[in-house]
């Protein structure tokens, strides 16, 4: 079982006129503290006009500076919003061959539909398309980096002539590809396209072996691959402090992770928001029922001392997951407190997980390439470009 670090770049009101570039520094900070110790993913999610929730609305440039300050640590769009009415399909190719290339093959493509009504309706996409849309951005895009040239495409969604699309990816046949999944129903679709299942819904390591179970088994019955390789993994996001003061470590959790869950609410569930004006930090404090009306069910975290964390970590792992992805960067978490957990937490708990990912790591990878070979037999082939000459206007 692997590790990632997630970073959906939280910043509470009030806010100063230095609190973004202080936040994006030591967001940079963290990612390279985690590739010192071992890490193995840093995930950044990409969102759109949710204040205090979420600044990370050019994740492509954040992830492009992790580049440079990191060498071994995967770099994932935890995720790109992949439809056209949001990310053109060529923009997006292009921005994904390019942190592929700078990073030296550690790009990893994690892809969505977008949720919240303030993001789609902020791009005139209704909600009863959104699904529409991502998969005929994502089917794109995934062509876009293999067709040389791309052959064009007529859609509902999206109209291109046929043109060559540059640069292409480091890793071939392109960076491995993901799913955001909150439900079994998305677990199913990542599996029936051959994505990776992205599970950000806090989830318990029973409910995860089930998850794992009806993936796999999905993937080897009825898998037709979107893209030109398989991903056959499934991460689960987890709440993540580690401390040797327990109450210290529950009591930050409680804090803010409780922020990430009730901004999560006022996006999606109660929240009246006015753009500029609300103050969903002020409001989560003096609101505390609004956390009720949220449907999510009791949780397990991977939070404590280092032992307990262990004991929570051993249980996903048993589970059958692939990656634990570690949510720390919420509300308004200590910058010096993460750094001493993530400090903590490689020191103490991640070696074992380490050394037995080691072991079993070329048995996973002889599978996944089994997986991939099995899976694209049922791939329909893409006609080849037509003819095309493109003649230069000139000057008038």
């Amino acid at each position: 079982m692997k590790f990632g670090l997630f970073l959906e770049l939280q910043i509470p009101r009030p806010w100063g006129p230095d609190s973004e570039h202080q936040l994006f520094k030591e967001a940079l900070e963290q990612v390279s503290l985690a590739d010192r110790l071992g890490l193995d993913y840093a995930w950044a999610t990409e969102h759109h006009f949710l204040e205090e929730y979420a600044h990370s609305s050019a994740p492509e440039v954040f992830l492009a500076a992790c580049s440079q300050r990191t060498r071994d640590i995967r770099l994932g769009h935890g995720i790109i919003q992949s439809g056209p009415w949001i990310n053109h399909p060529a923009r997006v190719a292009e921005r994904v061959a390019t942190l592929d290339l700078v990073s030296d093959g550690r790009c990893e493509f994690g892809t969505g539909e977008g949720a919240t009504d303030t993001e789609l309706g902020g791009f005139n996409v209704p909600q009863a398309e959104k699904r529409a849309q991502w998969l005929e951005g994502l089917s794109v895009v995934t062509r876009m980096l293999v067709e040389e040239p791309f052959a064009g495409h007529e859609g509902q969604y999206l109209k291109m002539p046929s043109r060559n699309v540059v640069p292409k990816p480091l890793q071939k046949p392109h960076p491995p590809l993901w799913l955001a999944c909150s439900r079994r129903e998305t677990i199913l679709l990542a599996a029936q396209l051959g994505l990776g299942a992205l599970t950000f819904a806090f989830t318990t390591p029973e409910e995860s072996r089930q998850w794992v179970h009806d993936y796999h088994a999905t993937v080897a019955a009825e898998c037709t691959p979107v893209g030109y390789a398989v991903n056959p993994q499934i991460a689960v996001t987890c709440p993540f402090m580690c401390l040797h003061d327990e109450a210290q470590a529950r009591a930050l959790s409680k804090e803010n992770h409780g922020f990430f869950i009730y901004g999560l609410g006022h996006y999606t569930y109660f929240g009246e928001h006015r753009p500029g004006k609300t103050d969903i930090w002020h409001n989560y404090h003096t609101n505390p029922g609004d956390l009720a009306r949220i449907p999510t069910a009791d949780r397990k975290t991977c939070v404590g001392t280092p032992e307990q964390v262990r004991a929570q970590l051993r249980d996903f792992e048993q589970s059958g997951v692939d990656q634990v992805i570690l949510l720390m960067q919420a509300g308004r978490m200590p910058h010096a407190v993460m750094c001493e957990s993530l400090e903590l937490f490689g020191r103490t708990v991640m070696p074992e997980f380490k050394e037995r990912d080691r072991r079993q790591a070329p048995q996973m990878a002889e599978r996944a390439e089994r997986i991939s070979a099995q899976a694209l037999k049922r791939k329909p082939p893409v006609p080849p470009a037509p003819p095309t000459v493109i003649r230069a206007a000139g000057h008038h």
